[in-house]
């Protein structure tokens, strides 16, 4: 029998070498996933602060998150410089997490109040202001993008296998992003809060530096230290991979930028969606980055891979918007019925559709970028520099991002469409393939063959991309003809003719979703949101500001009402503007010299302007869409609130299908903190008004009776079926003693809790119920002269028009007969109202 072979010293050292080394990457694993976690919920909530310090023009908050990024890769330079010096990182490593918790909370602390302090440096200093949001979310950003460099060199890889760990590492890091991404909006804020969240991650910090410490002192051994002269220098082939990764990371940023608006109209507004998608992003370069890691350090043709690999993003990102079309609405809605089935959770079942839409468009693109670090690494990382490799890799791929976003957003997109855009992203990508395979060395001719193939592919398509395929699309989907179409680096604007007859109407879609139209129900409340608050108004209303531009339907109603000095419309969209020719009812408001319009968010307006006004009025997008929150929160009623001239008024839309009852009760409360004075009208079946104040709120009939028969404020009105002052008041439900029923014990919106942003998904035909509990606090109107306008007037016509409300409930109950009795006797009562036939064409048509 043979004597078995005594393993050698050396090799016994090396298994437990490697066994050493298997253990500290599987801490190394935890902690950045952990850490991950942290830095996305930072990120999170500094990006939705900062729209509220410096704007939420996409100038502004690009710039300021420009910071972030900025900050991630000084840090990555720096620190990556540094880690190769350190006889023990992982003790500097927990020093750099204890660090991003501390400087983390107080950046979201300062953040939450520096809105005025950034307003007056920007009045007195110009530009040095942006000094203000850099140093907050650029210093604890320098420490994050220390910390994969700093674990690198905790790992310290043998010379083998620097590119297989560094894609570990940083497919962990970014797996933690996933779930901060996730838990950040579904869970965290809504329990807790912006700043509450901010003390979640900063617990997660504490807790990474608290296991690192103990590692370091029970089981880390000491790494080899090289000095700066020792480390090796960076050849002519190392430099054209971080150059050509560099372009990488500005592709990465930059196709986020298109897909985030090209995704949008199979997906939502809702900060919801907004999660999930750029979740599946976080999930394709996770995937890629661990695929490619498990062979990075076999591979013989480096290069050649990645070239292929860029050239391959090229053509995926193409092949996802091209091809998308009618069949992936058919595959969401059965993966959504599937999910319903299974989970009977609404939620769920739209996470099932949004993951669908975002897999075909982003999957396979980001899987490939993800892969694309490891091959980085595999070209660029010494052993000995393993630190300082990754942490310049990082770092000129974050500079490389910030480029792609602020030239994709701010260049691009205006000036070429998406859909250019995207043609020319992908032909920038293949180029950089192609650069790989001819520059770089020992490529196999069939990889370059392949490449060369990716594109020319890219190249094709490109070709038979039309410019304004996707808002075709969503024209082609919504069974309408396409008359506006304009991207810019906030939104893509689309104007889209819908309806048949006589019933035809313009809808307004931004991102893809519908906001407004000018059909008949849209032109009642909007008239009824600018009119009904002057003709009730106890002074003589003179300035007025309108927040939300939209169809202009608002901002022109105020054309209609004399003795107004001032008309102040505030509007975010560029293209919104223009678009609004398009528009009936609006009287021609886009071009009359009466109109201020003024570009910026409603919340930028009264920050940086005080002036004050007699009425500010707002129609936003809905409450749920996200970053619309902070137009419905006590914080900015308290804002609003000190713009208002004396007997003021805030008249605030009130939308009941888009959230739940529970949340129209915290939208309620929110107001009813702020304004001692409140009354609430309903301005549609679907719509209602708060209309509140400072000082008492006076309905004297005669005044009322007399502003209501000026001519041109008559004639606005009947056009939407309000023909006497009778009517008008007939839209009167209750006042703040009701209103306090209804919002009870609710829990106010603020800047810190945004509830309604990340509230459950509303099921169809669920706001019955809100709509039915908000009618049954009706009270007579507290007239003052009441002789001015009979009572009995008054009834006639609240009663005529909650038949029509019952009406529209049994439409939704699908009860046919009870739905054609009511509007049968409503019709013999008030035959000739506009608004009540609208629904009748709609009906037959």
């Amino acid at each position: 029998m043979a004597k078995k072979k005594r393993p050698t010293l050396k090799v016994t050292r090396s298994i437990a070498v490697r066994e050493a080394t298997g253990d500290v990457t599987l801490v190394a694993v935890l902690l950045l996933v952990m850490s991950g976690i942290a830095g996305l919920i930072y990120q999170l909530l500094w990006v939705k602060q900062l729209s509220l310090v410096v704007g939420a023009d996409v100038f502004a908050v690009t710039t300021a998150v420009s910071a972030f990024f900025a900050g991630l890769a000084i840090g990555g330079y720096c620190f990556g410089k540094r880690a190769d010096r350190l006889a023990r990182p992982l003790r500097l490593y927990a020093l750099v997490e204890i660090g991003i918790g501390v400087l983390g909370v107080l950046a979201t602390l300062l953040i939450s109040q520096s809105a005025p302090w950034f307003v007056w440096l920007e009045t007195h200093t110009g530009p040095v202001a942006w000094a203000l949001p850099f140093v907050l979310v650029g210093l604890p950003a320098v420490l994050m993008g220390g910390t994969v460099p700093l674990m690198m060199r905790v790992v310290a890889p043998a010379a083998a296998r620097v590119a297989a760990v560094g894609g570990r590492l940083y497919a962990a890091n970014t797996a933690g992003a996933i779930l901060g991404v996730l838990l950040a909006p579904f869970l965290w804020i809504p329990l807790f809060g912006v700043l509450g969240s901010a003390f979640v991650a900063a617990t997660i910090n504490v807790a990474v530096a608290l296991i690192a410490l103990f590692v370091a002192r029970s089981r880390e051994a000491r790494v080899s230290v090289q000095t700066a002269s020792a480390l090796p220098e960076v050849s002519r082939r190392n430099r054209l991979a971080l150059g050509l990764y560099s372009i990488i990371g500005g592709l990465a940023l930059g196709y986020e930028v298109i897909w985030s608006q090209a995704i949008v109209q199979w997906t939502s507004t809702r900060g919801f969606a907004f999660a999930v998608v750029l979740a599946t992003y976080l999930v394709g370069i996770v995937l890629g980055s661990a695929w490619y890691a498990r062979r990075a350090d076999r591979t013989t043709d480096p290069w050649g891979s990645l070239g292929l690999l860029i050239a391959a993003v090229g053509l995926s990102g193409l092949v996802g918007v091209l091809f998308a079309g009618h069949w992936l609405s058919s595959v969401q809605v059965k993966a959504a019925t599937w999910m319903f089935h299974l989970t009977q959770q609404e939620s769920l079942a739209m996470a099932a559709r949004f993951v669908v839409a975002a897999g075909w468009i982003v999957l396979v693109p980001t899987f490939l970028l993800g892969a694309a670090f490891p091959a980085a690494l595999r070209l660029t990382a010494e052993p000995a520099s393993s630190g300082r490799d990754t942490g310049r890799v990082l770092a000129l791929n974050t500079l490389g991002g910030i480029a792609g976003t602020l030239l994709a957003g701010f260049v691009l997109v205006p000036r070429l469409g998406l859909e250019r855009s995207l043609v020319l992203m992908s032909a920038v990508a293949a180029t950089v393939g192609i650069v790989a395979v001819v520059k770089g060395t020992s490529v196999s001719r069939r990889l370059q063959w392949a490449t060369f193939a990716c594109g020319g592919l890219v190249v094709a398509m490109g070709i038979g991309l039309g410019p304004d395929h996707l808002a075709r699309l969503l024209a082609e989907a919504r069974h309408g003809r396409l008359l506006f179409h304009e991207a810019s680096a906030a939104g893509t604007v689309a104007i889209i003719e819908q309806g048949s007859g006589r019933n035809r109407f313009r809808r307004l879609y931004i991102q893809g979703v519908s906001n407004s139209g000018d059909s008949m129900t849209s032109l009642r409340y909007m008239r009824l949101q600018a009119l009904l608050p002057l003709i009730i108004h106890r002074g003589t209303p003179r300035d007025v500001l309108v927040i939300g531009l939209g169809t202009g339907i608002t901002t022109g109603s105020l054309l209609r009402y004399p003795g107004l000095e001032r008309r102040v419309c505030a509007e975010l969209l560029p293209a919104v503007v223009r678009g609004a020719a398009l528009f009936e009812g609006n009287d021609g408001v886009a071009t009359d010299p009466r109109i201020d319009v003024r570009l910026r968010d409603g919340r930028r307006e009264l920050l940086r302007s005080n002036d004050g006004y007699d009425l500010i009025t707002l129609e936003p997008p809905p409450p749920s869409a996200a970053g619309v929150v902070n137009l419905y929160s006590t914080d900015f009623y308290r804002l609003a609130a000190t713009r208002l001239h004396t007997n003021g008024l805030m008249a605030q839309w009130l939308p009941l299908p888009t959230q739940t009852d529970s949340d129209t009760r915290s939208l309620v409360r929110s107001f009813l903190d702020v304004f001692p004075y409140a009354t609430l009208w309903t301005t549609e079946l679907h719509e209602m008004l708060l209309v509140g104040s400072l000082d008492p709120i006076e309905l004297d009939a005669a005044r009322i009776a007399a502003r209501f028969n000026q001519p041109e404020v008559a004639a606005a009105l009947r056009e939407v079926g309000i023909a006497s002052p009778a009517a008008l008041l007939a839209t009167w439900v209750t006042d703040r003693a009701g209103l306090e029923r209804y919002a009870a014990n609710a829990q106010p919106t603020t800047d810190n809790r945004p509830r309604i942003e990340y509230g459950a998904w509303v099921m169809p035909g669920e706001f019955i119920s809100t709509l039915q509990a908000l009618n049954d606090l009706r009270t007579a109107p507290p007239l003052v002269n009441a002789d001015a306008i009979p009572e009995r007037e008054i009834s006639t016509e609240h009663q005529k028009l909650f038949a029509f409300y019952e009406a529209g409930i049994y439409a939704y109950q699908r009860d046919r007969l009870r739905w054609q009795e009511t509007m049968r006797w409503l019709l013999t009562q008030d035959p000739e109202n506009p608004y009540y036939l609208w629904f009748i064409g709609a009906s037959d048509a």
